[in-house]
């Protein structure tokens, strides 16, 4: 009988708190959890602590190192089932989630909720030493290696030394010579993201750094920064 709820799209059972419906009482129950706060399943390792069993038991393959599920495409592997089903959104081109203010696309959720606090301001996450806030989790977690002494990511060609694992992957690409980013229009190609993006600017006629006291406009935050530099000399 519940079984037959899922085709019928019957949802019997309501949380009294946020009014979202179930069709299953036990995953009702579930959810309850979310508003008791309670989070009773501690991970042996680390001492994290989940309010559902099955999070647990995801969590505990990142210290098992386990990635038993594989994408078909790439090979790839990811401890979670959900990971990569949305891992492979990138192989279909699917970008199934817009931002309803400039209408980016996204091929996660979790992206679009990141990129929505661009429009909003919010930046929920703040190094509790210094106060310097972030709009992700992973840059906080990140830049306090800066304090914490953690790293430093070493370049195996040259020896400088980076803060962040990203901007050490960016800066081998200068010994490498890819350039992987190229520009839509014109076709030229970068080794950063960034500078494609800026780069790009150039065809629209866009401009996102204006000099506040001359009103001098720049496509490039380098050279923004640069500039301002003549106004405090």
């Amino acid at each position: 009988m519940t079984h037959q709820l899922v085709h019928t799209g019957q949802r019997l059972y309501a949380c009294d708190l946020c009014k979202k419906t179930f069709i299953h009482k036990r995953t009702l129950k579930l959810h309850m959890v979310i508003h008791s706060g309670q989070r009773p399943y501690a991970c042996n390792v680390c001492n994290k602590t989940f309010r559902q069993k099955g999070s647990l038991k995801n969590h505990q393959l990142v210290h098992s190192g386990q990635r038993p599920f594989a994408c078909v495409v790439c090979k790839n592997t990811f401890s979670r089932k959900s990971h990569v089903i949305t891992h492979q959104l990138v192989h279909s081109g699917q970008r199934p989630y817009s931002c309803d203010v400039c209408n980016k696309t996204f091929s996660q959720k979790s992206n679009l909720k990141q990129h929505h606090r661009v429009h909003t301001g919010q930046r929920p996450y703040a190094c509790d030493l210094c106060k310097k806030t972030f709009i992700k989790k992973y840059s906080l977690k990140e830049h306090q290696r800066i304090h914490n002494g953690q790293g430093p990511f070493a370049c195996d060609k040259c020896d400088k030394t980076f803060n962040q694992m990203g901007n050490l992957k960016s800066h081998q690409l200068l010994h490498t010579g890819q350039r992987p980013y190229a520009c839509d229009v014109c076709k030229k190609t970068f080794s950063w993201k960034s500078d494609m993006q800026s780069y790009q600017l150039i065809h629209t006629g866009q401009c996102l750094f204006s000099c506040d006291v001359c009103n001098k406009t720049f496509n490039y935050k380098s050279n923004f920064k640069k500039h301002k530099l003549v106004h405090s000399a």
